[in-house]
């Protein structure tokens, strides 16, 4: 655990958070090694149970999805938040900005609402915690203090999306959305013009 620092390798969400050590597992970060290989610690990932789960024995399997760049991140050789993985400043659901980074997000279901929720809730509380001007020498207040303790926690603050690629997304999100209102509508009428 202390390896992962007792966060989540994927979700980065702290033991504490995720309800103890009773809700982590060992994940197999490659489920598709044979014999020994499955087994070696570098491939033995601390996970919540949520992303485990998710994530299951999901491996890309054909050479072509692996050439395009479709897999795991792995967080122990690469850099996976902030470079592959950004947050959306609006909602807290995460963003691939690569293939791999897409993939990683809906294969381990990073934007699960649990997950969504406490990144909300962790930028709220560092906004607040920021707003209190306090020089470096001066002590926080308990208050203070304690929400601080609180939030390093949570899951740790990710790299949001900006300028041009966030103006993008909000696009791709107003499209998503509209659909979605659309098709409710027609759900609506079509459920309204039935006989009882």
């Amino acid at each position: 655990m202390l390896d992962f620092q007792e966060r989540c390798a994927y979700s980065m969400q702290h033991i504490n958070r995720a309800s103890g050590k009773r809700n982590m597992q060992v994940d197999h970060f490659n489920p598709h090694l044979k014999k020994l290989p499955i087994q070696e610690y570098s491939n033995l990932f601390l996970s919540t149970s949520h992303c485990n789960g998710a994530k299951s024995d999901r491996w890309p399997k054909n050479r072509d999805k692996r050439e395009h760049g479709i897999r795991f991140l792995d967080c122990t050789k690469e850099v996976d938040y902030g470079v592959h993985i950004l947050e959306d400043p609006d909602t807290h659901e995460l963003v691939g900005m690569t293939p791999a980074g897409r993939y990683h997000v809906t294969g381990c279901d990073l934007n699960a609402p649990q997950f969504v929720q406490e990144r909300a809730q962790r930028a709220k509380c560092w906004e607040f915690i920021r707003s209190k001007a306090f020089s470096g020498s001066e002590s926080l207040p308990p208050e203070i203090q304690l929400m601080k303790e609180i939030a390093e926690k949570m899951i740790p603050e990710i790299e949001f999306l900006s300028g041009e690629a966030l103006e993008k997304h909000r696009e791709k999100r107003r499209e998503r959305d509209k659909l979605v209102a659309d098709d409710m509508a027609v759900n609506v009428v079509a459920i309204s013009e039935k006989p009882w």
